[in-house]
């Protein structure tokens, strides 16, 4: 299977063929997910030689935020599901094209990524993940022009003329796990604020962050282990 790798440390980015995983059973959709990860980490090993659980986030064949998300772990050399497949969301727009995600197109980034910190409304939760608790005076920065693109900020501490609130009016934040998608080194305008966190509802697609129900988070987070160098990957059909 070709593949086309570009580096952007801790960002891995993968351009790939994804198999047709809605085709059947969930059972059948799940053990071609797991040879797809088997095959697509071995093709790019020792980028993420010691990570043990994975997350992948499928888009459906049919166009439209609609996605499928997986989570799995290695266990005696084969990747093992821990949850999945259940209903997720991505951007309005469907997934960039490789390398061409940009600052406010409701795309979601395709690729492969480290996890970083999760974050939440409260001051504790059920999670091994490094935790931040966001208030009202937590933001992150989107404004390309900024040297604070794509960092988070409290409010005050930045020039910025546009963010993100990280507490907002809904439960969309109530739950979330940064993504590493454009950290290190940050390009301007490539994208900004892309997590994985509660949805509004099935039917409500993201702006370029991927969404899925509470239930569904809360598992992920009480699963994942820093330990273990969690990654996520985000793949289009």
């Amino acid at each position: 299977m070709a593949a086309i790798v570009a580096r952007l440390l801790p960002v891995i980015v993968v351009c790939l063929c994804l198999p047709a995983f809605f085709g059947g059973a969930a059972e059948k959709d799940t053990d071609v997910a797991a040879e797809y990860i088997a095959k697509e980490l071995m093709a790019i090993e020792g980028l993420f030689p010691a990570s043990s659980q994975v997350v992948l986030v499928a888009q459906t064949e049919a166009p439209g935020p609609d996605a499928r998300l997986w989570a799995f772990t290695m266990e005696d050399g084969t990747w093992k599901p821990v949850l999945g497949p259940v209903p997720a969301t991505v951007g309005r727009n469907g997934f960039a094209p490789s390398g061409q995600k940009r600052e406010g197109d409701g795309r979601t980034p395709p690729g492969i990524y480290s996890l970083g910190f999760a974050f939440g409304y409260g001051p504790k939760i059920d999670s091994a993940m490094p935790y931040r608790q966001m208030t009202l005076s937590d933001i992150w920065v989107d404004d390309p022009a900024s040297p604070d693109y794509n960092r988070p900020k409290k409010r005050g501490e930045t020039r910025a003329k546009s963010f993100e609130d990280m507490v907002l009016k809904d439960d969309r934040y109530k739950y979330g796990i940064v993504i590493r998608y454009n950290t290190d080194p940050v390009v301007p305008g490539a994208g900004s604020a892309i997590f994985l966190h509660v949805w509004k509802d099935a039917a409500t697609p993201t702006s370029g962050c991927v969404a899925v129900s509470e239930e569904n988070i809360l598992k992920l987070l009480k699963w994942l282990d820093p330990g273990k160098r969690p990654i996520i990957m985000l793949e289009k059909p």
